[in-house]
């Protein structure tokens, strides 16, 4: 019998909640927050799912996943036929369910979402993804070796992306990475009652199966050049997916005080190098007692809720618009404000005071007010003429951007944007023949799954640069057709079994 049609009024109203520690608890530990469904509790939440034949949510996706066909299979509780749905383009929905906007992206365009709650896409995404790391399933497909060298450099989510795509195309692929362990912001960027490293490593073990070669603590722009890879290295071609890790201060008086740093150096040294585990890890941080943190991103909101882990006694937020200007997830703002982070909104440094001793006394401000909209959409702040007003703290932490690390514009032929990124065409290539570039280190800061998308899609033009053959794209080279559909123009080969 056909199942019948879901409708607005057949399916479940209210969205499935998820557990998470209480906010008095677990503002004091590093154990994950969110708790992730039973299997109950996921059955319940894939009724909601109306199935749309015209699949808005997989428009809306960067990558392209198959939302209604993983819902569907987890529906019928083939959980490893979801698995498998979502293995055929993304290796890591155990992170993306975690750390993506879906409310931004899948689950803002979702059908059900114009008059109930969205279906809660990146949470069934998360249940599954863990469902494979506890039963060690991955999806490994038969690979024929294609005779090409690739370089991957940068292990966070855009070179991950390329290289597994690289890998199923019968490539061999090594990635390089600056830090000692892989993962890139993933690893150093994200707290692990965010995002645990075990989910980090169980997702890299996944690449590590289809062939992936990882080379730690690798600086490529030091030890060797871009050029140094496709000439005496004997790579065929190379992917540059190093983000955008230099910091952004605000050229504010003071900034050189002791106890200024930045949310990325705090996060890698408490994510990275275990600094909260001091003095069991040789890695002090050295944080104070009243900390300030400016900006109210994803990474200002990750950077307060550790400073209260790392036992900050009193956590602020500063913030020169107001609460509904700021770009943080609105799950990381409800969850930084029922741990006890204050918010100074309207409220724009101007200097950080000296205690005395070379540290940080106090942050002076100003009150701000919201004029007409700027280039960003986004009200602009306009200062309040004498409000000027000093918040006692003894630490500051800025996280108010990146921008790109400047090493492979220095070290390499690489042109450069008016910004000081990579400068790509319209298919990821470089100005150097046989060199790829995607995610941050081209676009800014962006989202985890952007990245990926802009990992798959340079994959995609690498392949047509090597004459590969791309099961994913339909071809139309202008020869004419071919046996067996394949480009005239291919240099790759299918093996055909007779049985």
């Amino acid at each position: 019998m056909a199942a019948k049609k879901r409708t607005i009024r057949t399916i479940p109203r209210e969205r499935t909640p998820m557990a998470e520690q209480p906010a008095a608890e677990r503002a004091r530990n590093f154990r994950e927050v969110a708790c992730g469904f039973t299997l109950a509790e996921a059955l319940r939440e894939s009724e909601r799912c109306l199935l749309c034949p015209d699949e808005p949510c997989v428009r809306g996706c960067p990558v392209g996943i198959d939302i209604p066909g993983f819902i569907a299979k987890l529906g019928e509780k083939d959980i490893h036929g979801a698995f498998d749905v979502l293995s055929d383009t993304t290796l890591l929905p155990a992170i993306c369910g975690r750390v993506c906007p879906q409310e931004t992206q899948c689950e803002q365009v979702c059908t059900v979402g114009q008059t109930l709650e969205p279906v809660a896409i990146g949470r069934l995404e998360r249940f599954v993804g863990d469902a494979a790391i506890s039963e060690s399933w991955s999806s490994v497909p038969f690979i024929e070796p294609a005779g090409f060298k690739v370089a991957i450099v940068g292990s966070g989510p855009a070179g991950m992306a390329c290289a597994a795509d690289m890998a199923k195309a019968g490539c061999q692929v090594t990635v390089f990475e600056a830090f000692q362990q892989p993962g890139g912001v993933l690893r150093y960027g994200i707290p692990e009652f965010r995002l645990p490293n075990e989910v980090v490593d169980a997702e890299i073990a996944k690449l590590v199966r289809l062939g992936i070669t990882f080379r730690t603590n690798v600086l490529v722009g030091r030890l060797f050049t871009i050029e140094q890879l496709l000439t005496e290295m004997g790579f065929d071609a190379v992917f540059v997916g190093v983000g955008a890790g230099t910091p952004t201060f605000m050229d504010i008086p003071g900034e050189a005080l002791a106890r200024v740093v930045s949310a990325n150096e705090l996060l890698t040294r408490v994510n990275l190098m275990h600094a909260r585990d001091f003095p069991s890890f040789d890695t002090p941080l050295g944080i104070g007692k009243k900390v300030a943190v400016i900006g109210a991103g994803n990474t200002a909101m990750d950077a307060m809720r550790v400073s209260l882990r790392l036992g900050a006694e009193k956590v602020m937020c500063v913030y020169r618009r107001s609460r509904d200007e700021a770009p943080a997830r609105a799950e990381e703002l409800h969850h930084a404000e029922d741990e006890g982070v204050q918010f100074h909104w309207l409220t724009n440094p101007i200097a950080i005071l000296d205690d005395g001793s070379r540290g940080v006394g106090a942050l002076r401000c100003q009150r701000m007010e919201l004029g007409e909209p700027d280039a960003s959409g986004r009200r602009r702040p306009v200062a309040i003429a004498d409000s000027d007003f000093d918040l006692d703290c003894d630490t500051v932490v800025v996280a108010i951007g990146t921008d790109a690390n400047p090493i492979l514009g220095q070290t390499s032929g690489l042109a450069l944007d008016d910004r000081g990124y990579l400068a790509v065409d319209a298919d990821l290539a470089t100005s150097i023949d046989g060199v790829f570039a995607g995610g941050d280190i081209v676009t800014g800061a962006a989202t985890v799954i952007e990245a990926m998308g802009a990992g798959r899609r340079a994959a995609r033009a690498m392949k047509r640069y090597l004459g590969l053959v791309d099961s994913d794209v339909p071809y139309d080279d202008g020869l004419g057709a071919a046996p067996f559909g394949l480009s005239g123009s291919g240099r790759d080969y299918v093996r055909v079994r007779a049985v």
